[in-house]
């Protein structure tokens, strides 16, 4: 998780479970590719823990770990 992804977490009131559980309840709903880099992201809706909507972007390292950039509630 990146220290964006992890500050906007905490600014939405958010946990690593509702992350977590964003990421298993939910749907990719866009693939990008970076400009720059030329690498895919994805951008997931899923439900946090308490019901409510979350947003995740993501993408796979060069080493097939999932790296979180972001999240919000929706």
């Amino acid at each position: 998780m990146t220290f964006h992804a992890r500050k906007e977490m905490n600014d939405d009131g958010l946990t690593i479970y509702d992350v977590e559980r964003g990421i298993v309840t939910g749907e990719i709903l866009e693939r990008q590719q970076d400009k720059v880099t030329a690498e895919w992201k994805y951008r997931i809706r899923g439900e946090i823990v308490e019901g409510d909507k979350i947003e995740i972007i993501a993408k796979l390292s060069p080493t097939n770990k999932l790296v979180i950039i972001t999240v919000y509630a929706l």
